[in-house]
């Protein structure tokens, strides 16, 4: 899409210092793979020479370059990434899917579907099942009886849909996940050794703005719900077991595996392979390093807090226990 730097600039909520405002853009790259007609970002005043010597047709700039003189528009706003994510929005829009029901699709009668949506072929729509305005259903989607997804949702290509699941608005579900399986759920009879199935007879119930990675797992709730609230964002090969409550606006990445019934609040950040044992509680805006991990039945509390290791501690104190243990090597030797 073409767009003005001006029209750029309103998008990305910046304000340009110089350059020609009635110039135009279609994209967007690195600095390095730029071309006249891209849009690039620069967050780190060492950078922004790199950036004006480039190609690039435009570049978003922190408050730095306020003062800056180009033969290039720069455009400056508080936060440059995201500024430049929100002109990326408009020039780059997602691509969607041609409206209406592939030849290959199945759609039960009673399933509701709104709007232009769109349903790819051989996916599987079941009874009473209801899908938003906009939406689009990716093929090989299975989405089981009684589901609901929301308006301008994108479901990916083999995503499944366990019965009963209910999702919210705008949410993004990338291939192969699968959401509101089972639970992991077993009583063992200490007799004979042998394992029984707990009921799993709950539901998954994901918020709105949620994006969900590629082969990520949400299981059900046993016997009542699991959730995922607004906002959050859940990277590739993450799981969620049942009956766990996620909070708004978490960042879960790669590899992170949150137990049964455990509790993570609002504005939780982990990082990749991070181990949540059950029933643990996270606290509001705690931040988990990689392959961090928080034991059973524990309880993490610490607003803007680096939390690393296992069990999980305060980044600095980490750091001092690997030292002392350096030292204790040391004198070992």
């Amino acid at each position: 899409m073409q767009l003005s730097i001006e029209a750029v600039a309103r998008a990305a909520g910046a304000r340009i210092a110089c350059g020609d405002a009635a110039a135009s853009l279609s994209g967007v790259a690195e600095i390095d793979a730029a071309t006249a007609q891209d849009l690039v970002f620069v967050e780190h005043e060492k950078d922004l020479p790199r950036a004006l010597a480039s190609a690039a047709g435009a570049i978003v700039a922190g408050e730095f370059a306020a003062n800056c003189r180009a033969d290039k528009p720069v455009l400056v706003c508080a936060q440059p990434k995201l500024g430049f994510v929100r002109a990326a929005a408009c020039l780059c829009p997602a691509t969607r899917r041609a409206t209406g029901v592939h030849p290959t699709a199945t759609v039960h009668e009673s399933a509701v579907l709104g709007a232009d949506v769109a349903v790819g072929g051989c996916a599987t729509i079941e009874a009473a099942v209801r899908i938003g305005d906009r939406t689009q259903i990716g093929a090989g989607v299975a989405i089981g009886q009684g589901a609901s997804v929301g308006v301008d949702c994108d479901l990916k290509a083999n995503v499944v849909v366990y019965a009963g699941t209910r999702i919210g608005d705008r949410v993004v579900v990338q291939a192969g996940a699968v959401l509101g399986s089972d639970g992991f759920g077993f009583v063992r009879d200490e007799t004979t050794g042998r394992y029984e199935k707990f009921p799993q007879v709950g539901w998954l119930e994901i918020g709105n703005d949620v994006e969900i990675g590629a082969n990520t797992t949400i299981d059900r709730g046993a016997l009542g719900a699991t959730r995922i609230a607004d906002g959050t964002k859940f990277d590739n090969l993450v799981h969620i077991g049942h009956n766990v409550h996620v909070g708004r606006n978490v960042v879960m990445a790669a590899q992170t595996g949150v137990a049964g019934s455990s509790v993570v609040e609002d504005n939780v950040m982990m990082g990749g392979q991070v181990g949540i044992g059950d029933h643990v509680r996270i606290g509001e805006g705690a931040m988990l390093g990689g392959q961090a991990g928080v034991p059973t039945g524990k309880m993490l509390r610490g607003k803007g807090i680096a939390f690393w290791g296992t069990p999980a501690r305060p980044l600095r104190q980490y750091l001092k226990e690997l030292a002392a243990l350096a030292r204790l090597a040391k004198k070992d030797r």
